[in-house]
């Protein structure tokens, strides 16, 4: 809450006046909440946190704790409101999108901000502090989790994250290791049980495993996945052959990969997830079953059991150990490449296209480049709408024919560039006629785009097409190069946001043939 909204309401003066420095007062302020609008509770719920530690030197360490820790509760309703309506399966408008993540990172970042900031006064042995010690489970867990849903937020939008996150993460874990209490059961907020240590690991394994690679909702849903399934993680002070990530306490940085390079030192936390692993062939058996255990914690969203099953698959195999090395050598390159945005962008860019020839596309600088990949760093006002899981129809200025890639990772520089991570699926492609081969005398505007794929001697075709079109029970006839073929539906290999790939047995038929 801003100076000027203390003068007006004739409360900034003398400290026996502040609203704040009063139990009952505060809680008169939380009972005039608007209760029924979550978005405006919110609003107001952050300036009253902010006002809290900017007030803090006036209260003492008992006090400040006590009325973060009430109001910092009580957002947790709007919080999971507003967390399941960002967190979708259904998009959002951008106005939508931009309204709930700006309302949720300024909560978060005021929460962390004031529970490290009663963190630091404990660290000082500021007046109250020995009050509050048995509540210093409960400060570093709230603490880390605020950190958490902080860096889901940059992650969902690919922003670079401020150093002092880490330099937080490190106070908090390291205060309660100091303490030997990172262990110790506390019940975060109501019917949510975890401890220092849990909610540490998830957010340095699921960060170290995931950031920059996932959508919005993945992130979120592998989040939760994590967290349902914290008690198979384990923090270790020695170097840990089973170890997934590093975080060092004494130079905090994003989560790092183990490495037999490491230089080791006392500060240093190994994470293990072997005993996750359990967990989560159980978790797998039961979605199979198409049951959603009632444990999971999605803020109260409700998500297919098909649907998680996926996550919780990929999430397995982000804890392979060693994890995949590149299969291609990348080499520096500069090369300048034509851009085309989308299913339908790269549509126009063939012969079945409703504007053939058109080269509208962005223009990309490739710094490297490999046999089944390229990097770019672009300005983000030449990156509009990109994400991870986008299509892009890709040429270079001096080749006639275009690629096409699916962004696999993301993320930005100090300059608010984007780092765009391709993975190419075929460096030449053609649009082609399909139609349904139950109805051949229909006329159909159903247009794909064939990935030629050189190497490939399976009799499969890849086909990029409109989300909807591919059916297990619906077969195709193509037209490439003057043949014609007859598609019979073999897998959806990917579903993104304006585009199916599928994997077709490929049939070439006679000329004529309509059986």
């Amino acid at each position: 809450m801003r100076r000027e909204v203390y003068v007006v309401l004739g409360l900034f003066g003398k400290k026996s006046d502040h609203p704040l420095a009063d139990m009952k007062l505060a809680q008169q302020l939380l009972d005039d909440i608007p209760k029924t609008d979550s978005f405006k509770a919110l609003q107001e719920l952050s300036d009253w946190i902010e006002a809290i530690r900017a007030e803090a030197d006036d209260f003492k360490l008992d006090h400040e704790w006590a009325v973060l820790r009430m109001f910092d509760q009580a957002a947790q309703p709007y919080v999971r409101k507003l967390l399941c309506d960002y967190f979708s399966v259904q998009s959002l408008s951008q106005f939508q999108e931009n309204r709930l993540w700006t309302a949720l990172e300024i909560f978060f970042t005021q929460s962390e901000l004031c529970h490290f900031d009663v963190l630091t006064r404990y660290a000082k042995g500021a007046k109250g502090a020995s009050s509050i010690k048995a509540d210093l489970p409960l400060l570093c867990a709230r603490g880390i989790a605020a950190n958490t849903a902080r860096l889901k937020l940059a992650a969902a939008r690919y922003t670079l994250v401020e150093p002092w996150v880490w330099e937080h993460l490190a106070g908090y874990y390291g205060l309660a290791e100091t303490q030997k209490i990172q262990h110790e059961p506390v019940a975060i907020y109501p019917g949510v049980n975890t401890s220092v240590a849990q909610e540490f690991a998830v957010l340095v394994i699921w960060y170290g495993s995931s950031a920059g690679t996932l959508s919005p909702l993945q992130e979120h849903i592998t989040e939760r996945l994590f967290a349902h399934l914290s008690k198979g993680l384990q923090i270790s002070k020695t170097y840990d052959e089973a170890g997934l990530f590093i975080f060092d306490l004494a130079q905090p940085t994003p989560p790092m990969r183990v490495s037999a390079e490491i230089t080791l030192h006392p500060s240093l936390r190994y994470f293990n997830a072997e005993a996750m692993k359990l967990q989560l062939d159980g978790l797998l058996k039961i979605l199979e079953k198409g049951v959603v255990p009632d444990g999971l914690n999605f803020y109260g969203a409700r998500y297919d059991s098909e649907l998680l099953r996926d996550f919780a698959q990929r999430l397995l195999q982000s804890l392979v150990l060693p994890p995949p090395m590149r299969r291609n050598p990348r080499r520096k390159i500069n090369v300048n490449l034509k851009v085309a945005n989308g299913f339908f962008k790269m549509l126009e860019q063939t012969d079945v296209g409703t504007n053939f020839g058109a080269d509208e596309g962005e223009l990309w600088d490739v710094e490297d480049i490999s046999a089944t990949g390229f990097r770019s760093v672009v300005p983000l006002a030449r990156a509009e709408g990109v994400k991870i899981g986008t299509l892009l129809g890709s040429r270079p200025e001096t080749v006639s024919h275009w690629g096409a890639g699916v962004v696999r990772r993301l993320s930005r520089d100090t300059d608010g560039s984007l780092h765009v991570g391709v993975e190419v699926l075929s460096h030449r492609v053609t649009g082609v006629p399909l139609k349904d081969h139950a109805q051949p005398g229909i006329e159909s505007d159903m247009a794909g785009i064939y990935l030629n794929r050189p190497s490939d001697t399976s009799g499969e075709a890849w086909l990029l097409m409109k989300p909807e079109i591919f059916s297990a029970n619906r077969s195709l006839n193509m037209q490439l190069n003057g043949k014609d073929y007859l598609l019979l539906p073999l897998a959806l290999v990917e579903h993104g946001s304006d585009y199916d790939l599928a994997r077709y047995r490929m049939m070439e038929q006679d000329q004529g043939h309509e059986d």
